[in-house]
């Protein structure tokens, strides 16, 4: 019999208007924060450098009695309008042209990941059109692309939580032993894909610094794309396509091994959140619970159909493990993470 207190998760899941309600509210309330965290952090420079640029604009005018503020204005307003647009007036064309193949692989990439910089935007009507039939096509396609590789990836890394779990099943509890695999998997990628690419850009990049770098590495893997820092837009910039062919195929593989990482962490039940506030319990609902691949919580541990149970025989005080696989045969499931020396015991 299970006892539920009022305030309690399973409250939560018996009234799902109540449960929309806190996550709007809670949602809310983070933007809130964030608004006066930003508003804080970044105010008071936002008024330093208008304060500058409204000092600058009245010594050149100071020093060039010729130019009126309004033709100076307007000048201004062209320039930052064409910026706006990916064309930039500080040494341009010694910079190469925004739509070169390189720049146009590289913009390509982002619409289709998602990522969407808009640093470049498409100038035409007949590029806008194009772009958003691209984009309609592309997206898909890239999320499928990303499927398929992070499910080959899945088999390394299964390899892995097997080989764990055979040299530490006996010592630790099925949780602990996900936890760990999941360490590396996250140490994996923020080396191979936060840090070592945030030195080699910080290296290519003359006016980045390392956390500048770090910053681009993360606002793009993450598909933010805030466009405030582009690899390779430097007007001296050496080798500009190939850079920025390499960036696109640096995108594409970090983008691939993110989603390995949160397929990891969402095949732990105990670290899915969204469980928390499902108004359908995995327990209650075996069919859900075969599609979704996850073991039941509760008395035991497990994922993609392994329960790790701690029952204790009283004669000899030994952990038994039960795998409990949903198909008929017998051929070993991928997922199947059972130490050898505990599959003699099995429930089919």
């Amino acid at each position: 019999m299970r006892v539920v207190m009022p305030g309690c998760v399973g409250d939560l899941r018996n009234h799902p208007t109540l449960r929309t309600l806190l996550i709007m509210l809670t949602m809310i309330a983070y933007l809130v924060m964030g608004a006066k965290v930003f508003q804080t952090i970044e105010g008071p420079l936002e008024e330093e450098i208008a304060e500058n640029i409204n000092r600058l604009k009245m010594t050149f005018i100071n020093e060039h009695p010729c130019v009126s503020d309004d033709n100076l204005e307007a000048l201004l307003d062209e320039v930052i309008r064409a910026s706006n647009r990916g064309v930039s007036a500080s040494r341009n064309v010694s910079g190469g042209p925004n739509w070169s193949f390189g720049q146009s692989l590289f913009f390509s990439s982002t619409v289709v990941t998602t990522i969407g910089y808009g640093h470049v935007t498409p100038l035409s009507k007949q590029g806008k059109l194009f772009c958003m039939a691209y984009a309609l096509l592309g997206i898909p396609l890239t999320l499928v692309l990303l499927s398929a590789l992070v499910e080959r990836l899945l088999l390394p890394a299964t390899a892995m939580l097997r080989s764990l779990n055979a040299a530490l099943g006996h010592l630790y509890r099925p949780f602990t032993i996900r936890l760990v695999h999941l360490t590396i998997i996250v140490t994996m990628l923020v080396v191979f894909f936060l840090l070592i690419p945030a030195a080699v850009f910080a290296a290519l990049e003359p006016e980045w610094d390392y956390l500048d770098s770090f910053y681009y590495c993360f606002v793009s893997l993450t598909t933010i794309g805030l466009g405030d820092y582009i690899p390779g837009d430097y007007p001296d910039q050496p080798y500009r396509p190939v850079y920025k062919v390499a960036t696109t195929f640096y995108l594409i593989f970090g983008l691939t091994f993110l989603m390995l990482t949160l397929t990891v962490f969402y095949d732990i039940p105990q670290l899915n959140l969204s469980t928390v506030f499902s108004s359908v319990k995995l327990d209650e609902d075996p069919e859900k619970m075969r599609l979704s691949g996850s073991g039941v919580m509760g008395p035991g541990y497990g994922i993609g159909g392994l329960v790790m149970r701690d029952d204790y025989n009283h004669h000899d005080q030994r952990r038994s493990v039960v795998h409990i696989r949903p198909h008929l045969d017998d051929s070993p499931s991928p997922e199947d993470t059972t130490p050898v020396h505990a599959r003699d015991i099995r429930v089919h």
